[in-house]
């Protein structure tokens, strides 16, 4: 049996945006909820995915829905990761907060609204932990919390099975993520035991899809290829304008210091000629207070 890679946008749409016992079972895994806080239906909500920069206009891959209560979820599949990606979420789950109720309504009526983010790079190398969980808590008592936004984000490349001891179906829909691709054959046992981690996995069957839906599949990661290129090819000219400006601005400052530093010379060969120190302040520039001190 051949497979596809469940993070592509084809892919991730069909199995997360297609079937809501599925999105709702990753969500239940992933997401910060206690117990009687658990997702029980799943109503879609349109995708407005707008990504601001032309780089990456396709690496990110969006499913939006609520439940019964109100709740809203953005689920989200970054494939390249940016330092303003975190600022964008804030804004999309901020405005899907502020959309909940219109002009005059109670703000009693506003709903949490939880935006977890899969994120297909590292972008927290300083941190141990693949899991990142963002609210607004006291920053002296961090017990005192206010709700409306909960921010996750997931490194996937840092999660290995063997190393965490996580809820079970945290564990089958990571190990579901980063474990099958177009190289898979075989699909682990433990993850065809469980009856929502087959269906996404039967999803993902090459049998499945239209020629012409595996040749938007191939085209995808040709464009995230070209796309991560691009960023990284941005990133390092960036980085060497950096250097170059810094450069340039080092030779004028050393410059500068060189001036002034002969100017100070000739100043203090001038005072110890005894010359009056009105008139070594107007030859260098230099006030009478800092003749003095040199």
């Amino acid at each position: 049996m051949r497979y596809l890679d469940p993070k592509a946008d084809l892919t991730f749409k069909r199995v997360f945006g297609e079937h809501p016992d599925l999105v709702m079972s990753l969500l239940n895994a992933l997401l910060p909820l206690t117990a009687g806080q658990e997702i029980t239906d799943i109503e879609y909500l349109p995708s407005e995915m707008v990504p601001e920069n032309p780089l990456r206009k396709n690496s990110i891959v969006d499913v939006r829905c609520k439940d019964k209560t109100g709740r809203q979820f953005i689920v989200e599949m970054q494939m390249i990761w940016s330092p303003e990606f975190k600022q964008r979420v804030l804004f999309n789950a901020s405005k899907a907060y502020v959309r909940q109720i219109n002009a005059g309504e109670q703000y009693e009526l506003l709903q949490p609204v939880y935006s977890l983010n899969l994120v297909n790079e590292v972008f927290e190398p300083e941190l141990k932990g693949y899991y990142h969980h963002y609210q607004m808590v006291h920053v002296e008592n961090s017990d005192k919390v206010i709700d409306g936004l909960q921010l996750i984000f997931v490194e996937l490349p840092k999660f290995t099975p063997h190393t965490y001891s996580e809820k079970k179906m945290q564990v089958l829909w990571l190990r579901y993520l980063t474990e099958i691709n177009e190289q898979t054959r075989e699909v682990p046992e433990e993850l065809m035991a469980n009856p929502e981690v087959k269906k996404a996995v039967n999803a993902l069957e090459v049998s499945a899809f239209t020629d012409a839906q595996l040749a938007g599949y191939e085209k995808f990661w040709d464009i995230i290829s070209t796309e991560k290129t691009l960023y990284n090819s941005a990133e390092r000219k960036g980085m060497a304008a950096g250097i170059a400006q810094g450069i340039a601005q080092g030779i004028a400052q050393g410059k500068e210091e060189g001036k002034n530093e002969e100017r100070d010379l000739i100043a203090l060969n001038l005072k110890k000629q005894g010359i009056p120190f009105e008139l070594i302040s107007q030859c260098t520039g230099l006030s009478v207070k800092e003749i003095e001190l040199l």
